[in-house]
């Protein structure tokens, strides 16, 4: 029997999947409808339509955004939080800082919860680990009362400088499960080791939010699998890249929040060592967003602390901006009578109103048809066959409010998106002093190809590359990620006087913990990796930058790798005195990965072509574009633009002037046509 490996990501819109059959090289994509009443139908049915039966599948990989829509339409757990006697309001007080600055209709984001969803216990310990105040359990049982008698389905503990000390963390924890054994607990030591009480207790508070949800749900879809003859190994995507079992995903959802596009980032700097190209913009346009992020030198940008509307997650994630610019992307007319585009989306249901499923809003997609960027001659998905008429219908009365033609109004909704992305790409690139021009630009997603020529023309970016399967490319990067735990120690302390024997001693304290949850996940000694890293400042600042941990002569390697990055993050060093902040451990559980499969090269004969379209990307007066098969190309194949090349899961655009190289692994490689400038 064949080894089968199944990803799947559920999307806004769409659920991805990608099936592949390593002995083989074969890879199947699909396309299925979300089903967000019942999540576990629509990843069952992405099973059906790759014809993956249960009891084949080996490794089974999965994203899901069901955490991140809880918390963007507010419906997790209640949720109560406990604090240090004194500490009641940390949570609701957080920051005082405004962001962006100088916005004046600036709004403090929503707390998950009201002031009297806070509880105290009298504890205390300090910054270095010791006891000032000793665990009061009397006042902790009468909060834990409080909290069974409240109707709380999760709870939150964030005691002060529980990263020093997490005792009475873990014994408020007792207490909950003998007074309320049926509320949820999250402990925020376990999740972050690291000071800033505020960002500690909001990483813990967004856990405990979508914790009950995403058990309930994780658990569920268990019990189908098994059901069904699952027996191989069930991995969550998380935030930071990587990997964790499902069963570590219930106990810590907040590594899941920011998972979503993660997968196709992972998927891209796999992609990028084997085809030669180190540093790329990857843009990956679903059906309700837009997601854009950075390879550099091989492998993703990841930053510490991340945010989910103001709200600050401490975990490590993958740098991604995200904007609302997707397939399903709804038009619409502001106070002003300006056309706009986004964030709203129709979603999975009902869905552009080309869909024929009920949607009467107009939408990218809709706009796209229009163009003849898509048709109704290529169904999406091998079954979803697209109406120009209801298409036509739904930009109707927009387009008669503004005096203008369908097509006139279309073109403006392209135009609007294609700008949209260009400001993400520039918010990675340009705002943080890189040259888009330096990078080739990876599109993938269902609509990523439809403007991926024209937002590199915009920023004179060369060359753009869409990878197999571009419209489940984020699936099949799931594929391509280990399992991963991040552990951090904070200890702020003058880095001159520091022996080695201290980071060799908290090191392996963090190792110890590692390397028994890798084990308990079935990661052998020879399958796991450790990757050691130092947060370093300079006396007084507030922040700090990572360097990695050195071999030898620590001291004096930690300083001399900080005040390097020091001078590339700000353009000087000073000479004042450098602190340790937090030491850092990675630990990777190494997954077998699948080599990429080589595609077909064409020996005779050339690419055949299926017909041709008319597309008005100028005018009301149609171009003709030929329309091409992705499937029925081969490696050496070139194709001449104006050209549409149609697949299974999504469409790519060339226009006039550009170039389409079929390469070795079955990607397009496109020069882009750059547009003669008025000197």
């Amino acid at each position: 029997m064949a080894e089968v490996r199944v990803a799947i990501d559920v999307g806004g819109t769409f659920t991805d999947v990608v099936k592949l059959v390593p002995q083989t090289g074969e890879l199947r994509f699909e396309k299925v409808a979300t089903t967000p009443a019942e999540p576990t139908k629509g990843v069952l049915a992405a099973f059906a339509a790759a014809e993956a039966a249960l009891h084949e599948v080996t490794t089974f990989n999965h994203g899901s955004t069901l955490g991140l829509n809880s918390l963007l339409t507010r419906t997790g757990a209640k949720v109560a939080v406990i604090a240090t006697a004194g500490f009641r309001d940390v949570y609701l007080l957080g920051r005082t800082d405004r962001r962006p600055m100088y916005a004046l209709t600036y709004r403090k984001p929503e707390a998950l919860l009201k002031r009297r969803d806070t509880f105290e216990v009298v504890e205390r310990s300090l910054f270095d680990g010791s006891v000032a105040t000793p665990f009061d359990e009397s006042s902790a049982r009468s909060v834990a009362a409080e909290i069974a008698a409240g109707g709380y389905q999760a709870v939150a503990v964030s005691f002060l400088h529980a990263y020093a000390n997490p005792a009475h963390e873990l014994a408020m924890r007792d207490v909950l499960h003998e007074i309320a054994p049926g509320v949820e607990v999250t402990l925020s030591h376990e999740l972050s080791g690291e000071y800033r009480e505020y960002e500690r207790t909001s990483t813990a508070v967004l856990d405990a939010y979508i914790k009950p949800i995403m058990r309930t749900y994780l658990e569920a879809l268990a019990k189908r699998l098994d059901e069904g003859g699952f027996a191989g190994r069930f991995l969550m995507s998380r935030s930071g890249g990587g990997a964790m079992t499902a069963a570590a995903a219930t106990r810590q959802p907040v590594n899941l929040i920011l998972s979503g596009p993660a997968g196709g980032v992972v998927g891209a700097a796999s992609l990028a060592k084997v085809i030669g190209t180190p540093n790329m913009i990857t843009i990956d346009m679903g059906g309700t967003s837009l997601d854009a992020s950075l390879v550099l030198d091989g492998e993703p940008v990841l930053h510490q602390g991340a945010e989910f509307e103001g709200l600050p997650i401490n975990t490590t994630s993958l740098n991604i901006h995200t904007i609302g610019a997707g397939g399903g992307s709804i038009a619409w007319l502001d106070a002003a009578g300006a056309l706009q585009v986004g964030p709203q989306s129709a979603g999975a249901s009902p869905g552009p109103a080309a869909y024929g499923r009920g949607g009467t809003q107009p939408t990218f997609t809709d706009a796209a048809l229009i163009l003849g960027y898509m048709g109704s001659d290529s169904p999406l998905g091998g079954s979803l066959r697209l109406d120009d008429d209801l298409a036509a219908k739904a930009l109707q009365p927009i387009a008669d409010r503004l005096g203008m033609s369908l097509r006139t109004l279309a073109r403006g909704i392209v135009r609007i998106s294609t700008i949209k992305i260009v400001g993400a790409v520039r918010a990675i690139t340009v705002e943080l002093g890189r040259d888009p021009k330096d990078f080739a630009l990876l599109s993938f997603g269902g609509g990523g190809g439809l403007v991926a020529v024209d937002v590199a023309r915009e920023l004179g970016i060369p060359t753009v590359v869409v990878p197999p399967g571009q419209g489940a490319f984020s699936a099949l990067g799931m594929l391509m990620a280990d399992v991963q735990h991040d552990y951090s120690r904070t200890d702020v302390l003058p880095l001159a006087s520091t022996p080695q024997a201290y980071f060799e001693e908290a090191f392996a304290a963090m190792e110890a913990e590692a390397n028994t949850v890798l084990g308990d996940e079935g990661f052998g000694p020879e399958h796991r990796s450790l990757h050691h890293s130092v947060d370093l400042r300079y006396a007084g600042q507030e922040h700090a930058a990572t360097v990695p941990y050195p071999a030898e002569n620590v001291t004096d390697n930690l300083a001399d790798s900080f005040r390097a990055l020091h001078e590339r993050l700000y353009g000087h060093v000073m000479d004042d005195a450098v602190e340790i902040v937090t030491l850092r451990l990675r630990a990777v559980g190494l997954v077998d990965k699948p080599a990429w499969p080589r595609h077909t090269e064409r020996t005779i004969g050339e690419p055949p072509v299926l017909g041709e379209r008319q597309v008005f990307t100028q005018s009301d007066t149609g171009v003709t574009y030929r329309l091409v098969s992705r499937e029925s190309l081969m490696v050496g194949d070139m194709i001449d633009g104006p050209a549409v090349v149609a697949e299974h899961t999504a469409t790519t655009v060339l226009h006039t002037g550009d170039r389409l190289r079929v390469a070795e692994h079955g990607e397009l490689v496109i020069s882009v046509h750059a547009e003669e400038k008025n000197q």
